[in-house]
C-alpha cells in the first residue's frame, strides 16, 4: 500500500474542504435549525410522540442520515469527476498508484467531510431537543459505515457522470426521494401495511432504522438485518469500482 499517495490525495481533498469551511459549517447548521422549526415545532405540535419518543428527538437520526448521505455522495462524486473534467485523471492513472489507493484517498476524504457534517448536525440538535444516545459505539459505527458506503456510491457516480448535469441527476432523482421515503421523519410502522412491505425494498430504511436504534433502542427492522444490508451495499460498491478500474469504463472518456 502506497500510503504517501493515499495521504496526498486525501490531504488535497481535505484542503479543498477547509478552504470553504465557513460555508460548510453554516449550511448544515442553518438547514438543521430550519428542519427543527418546521418539523419539530409545526408538525411536532400535532404529533407529540412516535413510539414513545418525542417527535423532535425522533427526527434527529433521520435528519443526520439525510445530510450524511447527500454530503457523502456529493463530495465523492465531485472529487473524482473534477480530475476527469480537467484531464488530470490521466496523470493519476499513469502514476504508480493502484485503484485501492485512489479509492482510499478520495473516498476517505469524502467520508471524513460527511462525518464532520454529521457531528456538527448532532451537536446542533442538542440545542433544540433533549437527546439520549443509548448505544454510542453503535451510533458511531453506523455513522462511519454510512459515510463510507455512500462515498463509494458517490465515487461511482462521479466516474459515470459525463457532465455536471449528470453529476446531480442521481442524487436529486433517486437518492433524496429514497431518504425521505426511508423513514427519516416518521416510523415505517405508521404506514399502511402495503407501503410497509414496499418500504422494505428501500435500502435507506435499514440505515436509518439501525441508526435510530443506536439512539433510542427501537428500530423498524432487526439490527442484524441493518448491518447485513449496509455491509452488502458496501461490498457491491467495491465490486463495481474494482470492475471499473479493470475495464477502464468511463475513466478514459
Amino acid at each position: 500500500m502506497n500510503w504517501i499517495a493515499v495521504k496526498s490525495i486525501y490531504t488535497f481533498e481535505m484542503a479543498r474542504f477547509f478552504r470553504t469551511i465557513t460555508q460548510s459549517l453554516i449550511s448544515p447548521v442553518l438547514s438543521t435549525s430550519l428542519y427543527f422549526v418546521v418539523f419539530g415545532a409545526a408538525i411536532g405540535s400535532r404529533i407529540q410522540e412516535v413510539e414513545g419518543i418525542s417527535y423532535g428527538a425522533f427526527i434527529v437520526p433521520g435528519l443526520i442520515m439525510l445530510s450524511v448521505i447527500t454530503q457523502s455522495i456529493s463530495n465523492a462524486s465531485f472529487g473524482i469527476y473534477f480530475p476527469k473534467f480537467i484531464g488530470t485523471v490521466f496523470e493519476l492513472l499513469s502514476a504508480p498508484v493502484n485503484f485501492i489507493e485512489i479509492v482510499c484517498g478520495y473516498v476517505g476524504a469524502a467520508a471524513t467531510k460527511a462525518l464532520f457534517i454529521g457531528v456538527i448536525i448532532l451537536l446542533t440538535a442538542f440545542f433544540f431537543v433533549d437527546i439520549t444516545i443509548q448505544h454510542p459505539i453503535w451510533m458511531v459505527a453506523f455513522l462511519v459505515l454510512t459515510c463510507i458506503s455512500f462515498s463509494l456510491m458517490g465515487f461511482i457516480i462521479g466516474i459515470w457522470a459525463g457532465n455536471f448535469e449528470q453529476l446531480q441527476l442521481v442524487p436529486l432523482l433517486i437518492v433524496t426521494p429514497l431518504v425521505f421515503l426511508g423513514g427519516s421523519f416518521y416510523s415505517i410502522s405508521m404506514l399502511p401495511p402495503v407501503w410497509q412491505v414496499i418500504s422494505h425494498f428501500n435500502p435507506v430504511v435499514y440505515l436509518i432504522s439501525g441508526f435510530r436504534w443506536a439512539f433510542f433502542g427501537s428500530a423498524d427492522v432487526p439490527i442484524v438485518t441493518s448491518l447485513l444490508a449496509i455491509a452488502g451495499f458496501t461490498a457491491l460498491c467495491l465490486a463495481v469500482i474494482g470492475w471499473i478500474f479493470r475495464t477502464g469504463w468511463r475513466i478514459r472518456q
